[in-house]
C-alpha cells in the first residue's frame, strides 16, 4: 500500500540563512513593484472555523488566490515580477526604487524586437502573457497537447501565440529551450536547471508578496497567533520554495511554520526525491491538478525543499476533486490545485496527525493557489 505522507524530521529544526542585506528589503521592493501594476489588492483569507472544529485543530485559514490581478491564480505575482528583472536585465537596465517604469521598460523591449518564450500547463502561460500585454511586447507560448482547448484559448486571448507540442510538458519546456536558443527570444520559466537560475529565482521573489499579506491577515484573524502549519502545492517547486524560505527564514520573530507540500500520486515528483535523498525525475500520468503534473523539480527549489519541508503529501485526484466541493460548501470557489492542500491536511491528519504535531493547538494556513475550472470529474474506483 501507498504511503501517502513522508515525513522529513530533520526539517523541523533547520533554518533559511540564504539571506543577505540586500535580500532583507526585497520582499518590501517586490511589494512596491506590484503596486504599480492595474487593480492591484490584497486576495483575502478565509478562516475556515467549521473545518478545524471538524478536524480537532485551532485555527484553519484559506488564503485564496482565485482572483489575483483578474487572472485566477497566484502566478502572475512571481511571472510580472520575473518578467519585471528579466526583461530589464537582458537590456542592460538597472533596477531601482520605482525604476524603470512599465512603460519605459515596454518601449525599449520593443525598441530592441523582443520576443518572449515560455512553456505552460496552463496558469504560468497566461500569467506570461498578461505581463507580456502589460509591457506591449509578442510571446511564444508552448503547451502540451493534452491541454484543454478552452485553457489554450484564454492564453491567446492574452495575445500569445500558442505552439501545440506533440508531448508532455517536458517536451514542451526542451522545445521552448529550443526556441529561444534558435532566435535569441528571452526564456521566462518558473523553475531552474543547470545554467538557468536567475530568472526562476526571480519568480520565487516575486510570491514573496502573497506571503506577506497572509501574514498580516493571520494577525488580523488571530490577534496573537502564529501560524504553526502552512501547506502548499509543488508543481516545479518555486511557490514550494517561496513558502519554505518564508517560515523557515531565520530572521522570523513570530515562529516557524512546518512546511507540508502536496502533489498528485501521478505526479509525485518531491516525495519521490525526499525518499531517495536525490533530485529525480519520474514519468508522469495526467491528472486533473494539471498545474502540478510536472515530473521534474526545479534545481532552485530543490536545495531548499530537500532540508525544509516537514513532510510531502500525496492525493489522488478523487481527493482533490472532494475538497473542491468541500470548499464550495465552505463559500470558498476553488480549482483541484488550489484545493488539493485541503486535500493533503485531511490526509495528514488522519495518516501522521501525532507526528506532525496537528492538534488543538495548530494554527493552519492553506494556500489555495488555483481559482475554479472546468476539469473530467474522476470516477471513484474501489482503490480510491
Amino acid at each position: 500500500m501507498t504511503d501517502h505522507v513522508q515525513l522529513n524530521p530533520g526539517a523541523s529544526s533547520w533554518r533559511w540563512c540564504g539571506h543577505d542585506t540586500s535580500k532583507a528589503s526585497a520582499s518590501s521592493a517586490v511589494l512596491d513593484f506590484h503596486r504599480t501594476l492595474p487593480s492591484y489588492g490584497r486576495t483575502p483569507l478565509h478562516s475556515l472555523s467549521a473545518l478545524a472544529a471538524e478536524l480537532g485543530l485551532g485555527r484553519v485559514m484559506l488564503k485564496d488566490e482565485s482572483d489575483r490581478f483578474g487572472l485566477p491564480s497566484f502566478k502572475i505575482l512571481g511571472a510580472s515580477y520575473g518578467v519585471f528583472r528579466a526583461v530589464a536585465d537582458k537590456l542592460d537596465i538597472p533596477v531601482t526604487d520605482h525604476s524603470p517604469s512599465l512603460e519605459l521598460l515596454g518601449s525599449e523591449a520593443r525598441s530592441h524586437g523582443l520576443t518572449l518564450v515560455t512553456c505552460t500547463e496552463g496558469n504560468w502561460g497566461r500569467a506570461v502573457a498578461r505581463m507580456a500585454k502589460h509591457l506591449g511586447i509578442p510571446t511564444k507560448i508552448f503547451v502540451p497537447s493534452f491541454m484543454p482547448v478552452t485553457t489554450q484559448a484564454l492564453i491567446r486571448r492574452e495575445g500569445a501565440e500558442l505552439v501545440v507540442v506533440n508531448g508532455n510538458y517536458d517536451d514542451g519546456v526542451a522545445a521552448a529551450k529550443q526556441e529561444a536558443a534558435n532566435d535569441g527570444s528571452l526564456l521566462v520559466m518558473d523553475f531552474g536547471w543547470e545554467g538557468y537560475e536567475i530568472i526562476p529565482q526571480w519568480v520565487v521573489d516575486g510570491y514573496s508578496t502573497m506571503l506577506n499579506e497572509s501574514d498580516e491577515q493571520v494577525v488580523e484573524h488571530t490577534a496573537t497567533h502564529s501560524v504553526t502549519h502552512a501547506f502548499v502545492p509543488v508543481g516545479v517547486g518555486s511557490i514550494a520554495q517561496a513558502v519554505t524560505q518564508h517560515f523557515k527564514d531565520s530572521r522570523r520573530t513570530t515562529g516557524h511554520a512546518k512546511v507540508i507540500t502536496v502533489e498528485p500520486t501521478t505526479a509525485a515528483s518531491l516525495k519521490t526525491s525526499l525518499e531517495s535523498g536525490t533530485m529525480s525525475s519520474i514519468p508522469t500520468e495526467d491528472t486533473i491538478m494539471c498545474g502540478m503534473n510536472c515530473g521534474t523539480v526545479s534545481t532552485t527549489a530543490w536545495p531548499i525543499l530537500e532540508d525544509g519541508v516537514d513532510a510531502s503529501v500525496i492525493v489522488t485526484d478523487v481527493e482533490a476533486h472532494q475538497a473542491v466541493q468541500d470548499l464550495k460548501t465552505l463559500g470558498v470557489d476553488a480549482g483541484p490545485c488550489g484545493a488539493a492542500t485541503l486535500a493533503a491536511l485531511r490526509r495528514a491528519v488522519l495518516d501522521k496527525g501525532d507526528e506532525l504535531g496537528l492538534n488543538q493547538n495548530s494554527v493552519v494556513v492553506l494556500y489555495c493557489t488555483e481559482g475554479p475550472r472546468e476539469y473530467e470529474i474522476p470516477k471513484i474506483t474501489s482503490s480510491g
